[in-house]
């Protein structure tokens, strides 16, 4: 299963290519992360009694997925409340636009700079919880107000989705920046992540589904020769 993994720089090599050879706008591909990432959610709380999803976003692309899992689900009558940790103003191009229609849609959005009260009660409160803090470029140790949020996301023990891999985990080496969200479930896009499969990886991943978000069979192809 390993030989048909990918390496960190092959996965943003897939999403390059994706994006500047065959023009597949890179808001493109985050709307069909978010969409399938929300779709699998709804599946895991079917049969659940409550119907309250915490997002916690980052301010990379990751935070951008998250921000498309809140449409999906406020649209299918969920309640949501998505934490985004730093500022707005440091968003890019496609999470900038996926945030300024949750906005639009009144999504109840908190920006946080640390852990706070509020967080902690909705964790409390929370069916479930969507880590969308890091993707696959994070190779260092994690720090406050990251270490803080996700150590408290883990100590109330609730199902976790995370979005192409768990915070905190090297996408690489499977080893753990210091400290990881222990995931119910990962939902990985368009190829499953060495990383996954290693080290302390294997202990923290759940379930791992790979989902199809549209990149061409051809560019994966050509990558892993």
């Amino acid at each position: 299963m390993l030989d048909k993994a990918f390496s960190v720089k092959q996965a943003q090599r897939l999403d390059r290519i994706a994006i500047e050879q065959f023009g597949i706008p890179s808001i493109v591909l985050m709307e069909n992360a978010g969409r399938l990432v929300a779709c699998e959610i709804m599946r895991i709380l079917k049969k659940s009694k409550g119907n309250f999803v915490c997002i916690i976003c980052g301010a990379g692309n990751n935070g951008g997925d998250g921000f498309v899992v809140a449409r999906h689900l406020l649209n299918n009558g969920y309640r949501v409340k998505v934490f985004l940790i730093g500022s707005v103003n440091r968003l890019n191009n496609g999470p900038a636009i996926h945030y300024k229609i949750l906005k639009k849609l009144k999504c109840p959005i908190q920006n946080v700079s640390r852990l706070n009260q509020d967080m902690l009660k909705d964790f409390k409160k929370a069916t479930l919880i969507v880590d969308a803090i890091f993707g696959v470029g994070l190779n260092r140790a994690i720090s406050d107000p990251f270490k803080s949020i996700i150590e408290a996301i883990n100590t109330f023990k609730k199902r976790v989705v995370s979005i192409d891999v768990p915070s905190g985990i090297d996408a690489d080496t499977g080893r753990i920046c210091g400290v990881c969200v222990k995931a119910y479930e990962t939902v990985t896009m368009a190829v499953l992540k060495k990383g996954l499969l290693k080290n302390s990886a294997t202990a923290n991943t759940g379930e791992i589904r790979v989902v199809d978000i549209g990149i061409p069979k051809q560019i994966k192809e050509k990558i892993l020769g």
